[in-house]
């Protein structure tokens, strides 16, 4: 698996604050359903990574044309998918709740959505259904502008951004 190092380690402080770092899950989503856009041999793709930092277990879909089934992440793991391109609707959005199959039940979700187009990612995120991570601190690095909702809800304004497909893109909740 490729990680972007500079992502990780900037956890580090999170580290001598006395904060654990998460673990990492080796969670690929990649089936028959969802396929995926392949790099050139001379260029590699990232991903798109869920920290869960929360004290209780947060639950994930990732939804293109198809939704994976619903990942449960208990407090300190990671989801991690390889960016992809879906035939469909060209997006992937990584759908988050605090809620037990929440994506059915219309519970608040906190949407991590993102779009490869050859070798550039866009990507977003934003809440529907009111804020799951209320009172929390959410943040997408790398991302520039930043991306950090020191409440957990989402500022006025587009938090569309984009970034080299080569890097990942690393969503913590719970900061």
């Amino acid at each position: 698996m490729h990680f972007n190092l500079a992502a990780i380690l900037s956890l580090a402080p999170l580290a001598l604050a006395g904060i654990p770092r998460p673990r990492m899950v080796n969670t690929v989503v990649e089936t028959n359903n969802m396929p995926m856009m392949r790099p050139s041999p001379n260029e590699t793709i990232g991903h798109a990574i869920v920290f869960n930092n929360c004290e209780m277990p947060i639950y994930l879909w990732s939804v293109g044309q198809d939704i994976s089934p619903q990942y449960q992440l208990i407090p300190g793991d990671s989801y991690s998918e390889v960016y992809r391109r879906d035939s469909q609707s060209g997006g992937v959005a990584i759908k988050i709740t605090t809620v037990k199959n929440g994506l059915y039940l219309s519970a608040p979700q906190t949407v991590f959505a993102y779009n490869l187009v050859e070798n550039l990612v866009w990507y977003d995120l934003s809440d529907v259904f009111g804020d799951p991570f209320q009172g929390e601190i959410v943040t997408v690095e790398p991302s520039e502008p930043e991306i950090w909702w020191n409440e957990g809800v989402p500022p006025s304004g587009s938090q569309v951004r984009l970034l080299e497909a080569s890097n990942d893109l690393v969503l913590s909740v719970c900061y």
